[in-house]
């Protein structure tokens, strides 16, 4: 089942980009480690997909394309 909804960006909160079912999978593959953190799980409103990328040298491009195939978002 796919959900449309907005297109997920680089400014798209973590706690946001959870919503959509299987982000969670996803984030993993591309070694998001915000997901487990205890300290994250606090901030998961706040912290957005682009500022975690940056830290972390994640492939933010690939990982907005796979989030965005997933929640149905029109381009």
């Amino acid at each position: 089942m796919v959900i449309c909804m907005a297109k997920i960006t680089k400014d798209t909160t973590l706690g946001k980009a959870l919503e959509v079912p299987g982000a969670e999978k996803i984030l993993d593959h591309f070694n998001t480690p915000c997901v487990h953190c205890p300290m994250a799980a606090m901030e998961m409103n706040k912290l957005k997909l682009g500022e975690i990328a940056s830290m972390y040298g994640l492939d933010l491009e690939g990982m907005l394309k796979e989030l965005n195939k997933k929640a149905g978002a029109k381009k």
